[in-house]
C-alpha cells in the first residue's frame, strides 16, 4: 500500500482533481494513514512500552502536521484558524472521545478498570499548561489585536511547548518509565517481531509518511471547498483532519482497553494530544514566521469553556486510578456536545 500510494501521488501530481480523482486520492490517503500507523505499531512492538506509544504518537503528529501545513500553504479561508481548530479538536477527541470510549469499553468488559495514577497525572500536568499557553492566552494578550500572538510571543509559546513535551518524553521513557507501564506489558517482549520485519516496517512507515504528506497537499484545497459547499462552519475542517489522523490510534487504544491494558490506552490517547501540541505548535510557528502566514490561536469563549470543563473532568476521572462505566459515559457526552456545538455554534 505505501508503494501504491506513492505511485498514485506521482501519477496525479500535475493533474487537476476531478470527482473521480478526488475519490481515488481520498481513499488512498486514508489507506496510507491506516497502513502507516500499522507499521508504526510493528516498530512499537519491537521497542516495547512506553517507547511504542511514543512512536505512534509522533507518527500520527507528523501526518497531522502535513495536513495542516498543506492547507495553510494553500491559503484558503480557514488557513488562519486551522491550527487552532485542529489542535483543539485533537484535544477534545482524545480527552473525551478516545478516553471515554476506552473507559466505557474496558469497564463494560471488566467492570472496574485500573491504571497508574502517576502516568496519567504526569500527562495531564503537561497537557493543562500546553493548552493554556497555545489556545487560551492568545485571546487575553494585548500586544496584538485579536486572538493572536506577536512574533516574540509565538516564539516563546513554541519553545515552551517543545521544552514541556521534551521533558515529558524524558520522564516517560527514562526517569520514571515504570509509571507508564501496564501490568500486561511485562509479557510483551515475547511477542516482539523479528529484526528484518521491524526494519521492513520502519522503511514502509517512512514511505507511507512521504505519500501522506504529498497526497495531503493535493487534497487540501478540496477539503476546504467541500466544507464551504456544505455551508458548514470553518472549524469542521480542523475536526475532519483530527478525526482522520486519530482514527487508527483510537482503534489501537480501544483494543488495549478491551484487553484490560488501560495504561497503554491512556499512553496512546494522552500521548497523541501532547505530541499534537508539543510538536505541531513549534512547527507551525516557524512556518508562520518564514512564510508570513497569519495565525490565530486563541479560542472563542464557548470553546474555552469546553476545554476547561474537559481538563477538570479528566483530572477527576484519572485522579483515583480506577474507573467505571460512569466515567466513560461522562466523557462521551462531552465529546458529543463538542461535535454538536461545532455544527450548531
Amino acid at each position: 500500500m505505501p508503494l501504491v500510494a506513492c505511485g498514485v501521488l506521482a501519477a496525479i501530481w500535475t493533474q487537476p482533481l476531478g470527482w473521480a480523482l478526488l475519490l481515488l486520492v481520498s481513499a488512498v490517503l486514508v489507506a496510507a494513514v491506516l497502513v502507516g500507523v500499522h507499521h508504526a505499531e510493528v516498530v512499537a512492538l519491537r521497542v516495547g512500552e512506553p517507547f511504542g506509544t511514543l512512536i505512534l504518537a509522533i507518527a500520527v503528529t507528523i501526518i497531522e502536521l502535513a495536513l495542516i501545513a498543506s492547507v495553510m500553504l494553500a491559503g484558503g479561508p480557514t488557513a488562519e484558524v486551522l491550527v487552532r481548530d485542529t489542535v483543539f479538536a485533537t484535544v477534545m477527541i482524545v480527552c473525551n472521545g478516545v478516553v471515554g470510549m476506552c473507559l466505557l469499553l474496558g469497564a463494560i468488559r471488566h467492570h472496574v478498570i485500573e491504571f497508574q495514577v502517576e502516568g496519567a497525572g504526569h500527562a495531564l500536568c503537561v497537557l493543562a499548561p500546553l493548552t493554556t499557553l497555545t489556545l487560551v492566552l492568545p485571546t487575553l494578550t494585548t500586544t496584538t489585536p485579536g486572538p493572536t500572538y506577536s512574533p516574540a510571543q509565538l516564539a516563546f509559546a513554541g519553545l515552551s511547548s517543545l521544552v514541556l513535551y521534551g521533558v515529558f518524553v524524558f520522564v516517560q521513557t527514562v526517569r520514571h518509565r515504570d509509571y507508564f507501564l501496564s501490568a500486561g506489558d511485562a509479557d510483551q517482549p515475547a511477542a516482539r517481531p523479528s529484526g528484518p520485519v521491524t526494519l521492513t516496517s520502519l522503511a514502509l512507515l517512512l514511505v507511507s509518511l512521504v505519500a501522506v504528506v504529498g497526497l495531503a497537499k493535493k487534497l487540501a484545497p478540496s477539503i476546504e471547498a467541500g466544507v464551504e459547499a456544505l455551508s458548514a462552519p470553518a472549524a469542521v475542517v480542523g475536526i475532519a483532519i483530527a478525526l482522520l489522523v486519530l482514527l487508527p490510534e483510537a482503534l489501537a487504544a480501544g483494543r488495549a482497553a478491551t484487553s484490560n491494558r488501560m495504561q497503554t490506552s491512556l499512553n496512546l490517547a494522552l500521548g497523541s494530544a501532547l505530541a499534537s501540541i508539543g510538536l505541531t505548535i513549534p512547527a507551525v510557528a516557524v512556518l508562520s514566521v518564514t512564510h508570513d502566514l497569519p495565525l490565530a490561536l486563541g479560542l472563542p469563549p464557548m470553546q474555552t469553556a469546553l476545554l476547561a470543563l474537559t481538563l477538570l473532568v479528566s483530572t477527576i476521572t484519572l485522579a483515583g486510578g480506577r474507573s467505571t462505566v460512569l466515567h466513560g459515559a461522562v466523557h462521551l457526552v462531552l465529546f458529543v456536545a463538542f461535535l454538536f456545538l461545532a455544527f450548531v455554534p
